[in-house]
């Protein structure tokens, strides 16, 4: 019995490391899926809006609307609530930039910065003239956790994808069915098809705008509801400017993505993994290392992805044109 209680702390000290590196990977492994979650909303709906031809820089926009809309409804009519007026927020912002670049035929990247802007600054009035100076504070009610039984209890995969917000869950289905939408329906083949060769598919008897209005209203209440996640089921608050650039993430995911549902989704979590990566380095704290520059560790992958994707990736051919 001695020996053995004698060899007791090597074997601790043997098991410690790896169960430290378990529980490590597991808390990057589910920050990871939380991060890619709102970025996986919204790089979908701007999955289809470029299906169908239309790129909507507009998207960080929708996306601050819908924080906001979230906050303010989920303050009276629930967590429920709060994610329908969110979406619905995104919704509208969307629809203004479907009557300029739909309707109008304005130029698609210079009416999204417009109204990025206009929706960055709205909000942030609406805010403080609602909340006042002080803010909502941590007041706004949130999206707990929903274990899935036996499911959320494997090591590693389990809590990172099974022990998640149901919002998470609607991203893990939506993405699949998305895919076979396109791919297997004549509607999602026409939207397709607009996006390709808008002019064949008005000899088919396709009206594109119809169907770019759709995409792009659409793509406006997925980011809505990526406003709304960040709030209602990450920060459990709203601060100014928090899509923190979010929108234009979503295009590059898009890119990477190369423009399917499926391959859309995984890349979001490319980039979730990037953003939990920079909080693991602070916290790691290492000295003589900016703060900052873990902070950029998101936005640096971005122009890596737009850089090494000139070229080697086939967007759809009418993207971003007026004709």
């Amino acid at each position: 019995m001695l020996p053995m209680l004698d060899a007791m702390p090597e074997v601790i000290g043997a098991v410690a490391p790896a169960v430290t590196a378990l529980a490590i990977g597991t808390g990057f492994l589910e920050a990871t899926v939380r991060t890619a979650t709102p970025l996986a909303l919204a790089a979908m709906g701007e999955c289809v809006s470029e299906r169908a031809g239309v790129i909507n820089i507009g998207l960080e926009g929708s996306i601050i609307a819908g924080a906001l809309g979230a906050t303010v409804a989920a303050a009276a009519v629930g967590v429920g609530g709060g994610f329908v007026v969110g979406a619905l927020a995104g919704l509208v912002v969307a629809a203004v930039f479907a009557l300029f670049t739909v309707g109008l035929r304005a130029d698609q990247i210079i009416t999204g910065t417009a109204i990025t802007m206009f929706a960055l600054g709205l909000t942030g009035t609406v805010y403080r003239t609602v909340f006042g100076a002080s803010g909502v504070a941590l007041s706004t009610p949130t999206s707990g956790v929903v274990p899935i039984p036996g499911l959320s209890q494997l090591p590693l995969i389990g809590p990172a994808f099974f022990s998640q917000p149901v919002i998470t869950y609607v991203v893990m289905l939506l993405a699949p069915l998305l895919a076979w939408w396109m791919q297997r329906t004549q509607s999602g083949l026409a939207l397709r098809a607009i996006g390709e060769y808008p002019e064949a598919a008005v000899a088919a008897g396709i009206a594109p705008r119809r169907y770019q209005l759709l995409a792009v209203l659409f793509a406006g209440a997925m980011a809505g509801l990526a406003g709304a996640t960040l709030v209602l089921a990450q920060a459990g608050t709203f601060v100014e400017g928090m899509s923190a650039g979010r929108g234009f993430i979503a295009i590059a995911i898009v890119v990477l993505g190369r423009w399917r549902p499926l391959c859309v989704a995984a890349a979001a979590l490319v980039f979730g993994a990037a953003n939990s990566l920079q909080l693991l380095f602070q916290s790691m704290g290492w000295s003589g290392v900016p703060y900052q520059l873990f902070l950029s560790l998101p936005y640096v992958l971005t122009l890596l992805v737009l850089a090494g994707a000139s070229g080697r990736t086939a967007a759809p051919a009418a993207l971003g044109k007026r004709d």
